[in-house]
């Protein structure tokens, strides 16, 4: 069983990252859903009370890194940092370091709103699901370029 539940998400990753049925960020979102369920041994009860709390933060976190601070860089590349005034740089730092303390309270917030659902234990085990799916889908993005 250990072994299944350790390939289980691996073999999720592996076939849904070469599908064309979705777009990548469906696809992703699917796949970390699989994966967290299975890394957090929710309960029923926890997962109906868990995954809209974590999909709203997920969806807030998204939009902040892609829409604004990506928007935020894209300008950046356009003005070039070399030919920044130290005013517009200090301007773009400052949008930055605002969109980087509305990352931290939303993560902050996330914790405060998952406490009384799974519990302490079951956030660190979230927060551990995070990083290894990030690194596993690192790997196989590596993997994929490789061919």
């Amino acid at each position: 069983m250990k072994i299944f539940k350790t390939l289980l998400p691996i073999l999720l990753l592996m076939c849904c990252l070469t599908g064309y049925a979705q777009n990548k960020h469906e696809q992703i979102k699917a796949l970390k859903v699989s994966y967290f369920t299975t890394e957090l041994n929710l309960t029923t009860d926890e997962a109906a009370k868990f995954w809209p709390v974590y999909n709203a933060y997920d969806e807030k976190q998204f939009k902040l890194r892609h829409d604004v601070m990506r928007g935020l860089i894209k300008k950046i590349d356009e003005v070039g940092l070399d030919k920044m005034s130290d005013k517009e740089a200090e301007g773009y730092l400052n949008k930055l370091q605002a969109a980087d303390k509305e990352l931290f309270n939303l993560k902050a917030k996330l914790v405060e709103d998952l406490k009384p659902i799974i519990g302490s234990a079951k956030i660190m085990k979230l927060k551990k699901a995070e990083e290894d799916f990030k690194q596993k889908l690192l790997e196989q993005y590596k993997d994929k370029k490789k061919d």
